[in-house]
C-alpha cells in the first residue's frame, strides 16, 4: 500500500474500528483479490466486531497498491458511504492532465532508388503525399499514474502459482496476541496494606483505593479477579504457586499486580523485591519465573504481564528544569507518600513523617513477559493517601480512555509521560517504565458494560 494512504488508514482508525462492519468486507476484499480466504478466516478468529475492524484495517496496509481503492469500492458497495467520503477526505488531489496539443505533423516521402545507375539518386513521385490526420483521444475518466513499487508486492497474483515456503512467516499473522478467549484469563492482585511490627515498615495507606480501581478495570477487559490483602512472604509464594498450576488451557494471558513495599535487593539480571508484612522480600525475578514456559506450559506462547507497584529503591529524584513552556503545575498534594524500606537519616533529612517508598520489578529471560514498573529503578515510588498511587490512577485513566483502540506497549508509553508531569511536594519527580519481551502487540478485550467474573 502507498505511505499516503497508509497514513490515511491510520489517521482514521478509531473511526474505522468504530463503525466498520467487518462482515460486510470480506467477500469483496476476498473477489478482487486483497485477501486469501486463510486470512479471511484468521481475521474472523481476532473477536469482536471491534477486533476483526481492527484487524482488517492493519492488515490492509500489507497488501499492495490495490488495497485501499478495494476498501472504498467495497464500502461504496455496501452503501457505507460515509466511511469513504471520509477516507478519500484525506486523499491529495490529483493533478488535472494537460490539454492535448494539436500538432500538424510535416510528411516528407521516402525517395525511391534507381538501381541502373552507377551513381544512385533519389526519385521523388511526382505526386503529393498527404498526410494521415492525427485525432487527439481524451481519457474518459481521470486517470492516476501507476504508483513506483517501493517493496515487492505480497498481492495473492504474485504468490499464485509460487509454492509457498515451508514455515514461512506471514506478516498478518503475528501482529497480534489472540485476545478473544471468554473470559481472558486469570489476574491475581496482591495487595498489603498493613505490615506488621516487626517489619519495620509503615502501612500503606491509599493502598485500597489502587486495589479497588485495578480490581473493576481488569474485571472490565475481561479478566478473572482474585484478590489477596496482607500475604506474608511465604503466602506470597503459595499463591503465585497455585496460580502457576492452573489449567490456563483455555484463556489467552495472565495477568499479576503486586501492590507493596519494596526494595533493591543483589541480583543477576533486573534489580527489584517486594516485601510480605512480615517484613521478608520475594525478588520480581522470581515472581515472574513462577509463570515462564518451563514452570507454567499453559501459558507457553501467552503474553505473561506484571505490573509493581512498589519502591524501587530509597532515591529521590527532584528532576531537571525544563523551560516554562513545557512546565507543568504540581500535581502531588500534601498525602503524598512512598513505598520503600527505610532509608538513612540523610535521606530522611529531605522527608517528612508521612512519606514512605514501593519496589522495582526483575524480569526473567523467557519471552511473552511484560514487566511494568512504577518507578525507575533505584527511585522511590509515590503514592497519595486520598487518591492512591500516582503509577495506578494514571494506568486506570489511560486503560479507561485507551483500551479500545490502542496495543498495551502504546498506553504504557502514555503512562509514562502522564506520571513524569507530576511533583510531589512540589520537588520530588518519579518516572515508570517496563522490561518488554512481548513478541506481538497486545490489544486487550473491552466488554459493552462491566460484568463480574467470580474467581
Amino acid at each position: 500500500m502507498e505511505e499516503g494512504h497508509k497514513r490515511i488508514l491510520q489517521r482514521n482508525r478509531v473511526n474505522l474500528v468504530r463503525d466498520l462492519n467487518p462482515s460486510d468486507m470480506y467477500d469483496g476484499l476476498l473477489s478482487k483479490g486483497i485477501f486469501t480466504q486463510d486470512m479471511i478466516d484468521e481475521i474472523k478468529r481476532s473477536g469482536t466486531r471491534r477486533d476483526q475492524a481492527r484487524q482488517l484495517v492493519r492488515d490492509l496496509e500489507t497488501r499492495g497498491s490495490r488495497a485501499f481503492p478495494a476498501l472504498i469500492e467495497c464500502l461504496r458497495e455496501k452503501g457505507q458511504h460515509s466511511l469513504p467520503d471520509l477516507l478519500l477526505a484525506g486523499e491529495p488531489k490529483s493533478q488535472p492532465l494537460p490539454l492535448p496539443v494539436h500538432v500538424q505533423p510535416v510528411v516528407r516521402p521516402l525517395p525511391v532508388y534507381s538501381h541502373m545507375d552507377t551513381v544512385v539518386t533519389p526519385v521523388y513521385p511526382t505526386q503529393p503525399v498527404r498526410p494521415l490526420p492525427i485525432t487527439p483521444v481524451y481519457p474518459s475518466h481521470s486517470v492516476r499514474p501507476l504508483p513506483t513499487p517501493t517493496t515487492p508486492s505480497s498481492s495473492p497474483e504474485r504468490e499464485f502459482g509460487k509454492p509457498r515456503a515451508t514455515g514461512r512467516v506471514r506478516r498478518d499473522s503475528i501482529q497480534s496476541y489472540k485476545m478473544n478467549a471468554s473470559p481472558c484469563g486469570h489476574c491475581l492482585i496482591i495487595n498489603n496494606v498493613d505490615f506488621e511490627p516487626q517489619s519495620e515498615l509503615n502501612n500503606r495507606t491509599g493502598s485500597n483505593i489502587d486495589c479497588d480501581k485495578l480490581e473493576r478495570r481488569f474485571k472490565s477487559l475481561n479478566f478473572i479477579v482474585l484478590v489477596k490483602s496482607n500475604l506474608k512472604q511465604k503466602q506470597i509464594r503459595q499463591e503465585l504457586s497455585a496460580l502457576s498450576k492452573k489449567d490456563h488451557a483455555q484463556y489467552d494471558c495472565c495477568v499479576v499486580i503486586m501492590l507493596s513495599h519494596g526494595t533493591e535487593v543483589s541480583h543477576n539480571r533486573f534489580p527489584g523485591a517486594v516485601h510480605g508484612v512480615d517484613g521478608p522480600n520475594v525478588p520480581v525475578q522470581r515472581i515472574t519465573n513462577y509463570l515462564n514456559g518451563q514452570n507454567c506450559p499453559s501459558l507457553q506462547g501467552k503474553p505473561k504481564l506484571f505490573f509493581i507497584q512498589a519502591c524501587g529503591g530509597g532515591e529521590r529524584d527532584t528532576g531537571f528544569e525544563v523551560t516554562p513552556d513545557k512546565d507543568r503545575p504540581c500535581i502531588g498534594g500534601p498525602d503524598d507518600q512512598t513505598d520503600a524500606m527505610p532509608m538513612s537519616s540523610s535521606s530522611d533529612s529531605l522527608s517528612t513523617p508521612s512519606d514512605e517508598p514501593d519496589a522495582r520489578a526483575t524480569l526473567p529471560t523467557p519471552c511473552d513477559i511484560l514487566v511494568s514498573y512504577s518507578t525507575f529503578p533505584g527511585y522511590v515510588s509515590w503514592r497519595d493517601t486520598q487518591a492512591g498511587s500516582w503509577y495506578v490512577e494514571t494506568l486506570d485513566n489511560v486503560l479507561e480512555d485507551n483500551a479500545a483502540t490502542n496495543d498495551l506497549v502504546t498506553m504504557l508509553m502514555m503512562v509514562n509521560n502522564e506520571v513524569s508531569q507530576n511533583s510531589a511536594k512540589g520537588l520530588y519527580k518519579q518516572m515508570p517504565g517496563s522490561f518488554n519481551f512481548l513478541r506481538k502487540l497486545l490489544y486487550f478485550q473491552v466488554l459493552p458494560c462491566q460484568r463480574p467474573i467470580q474467581a
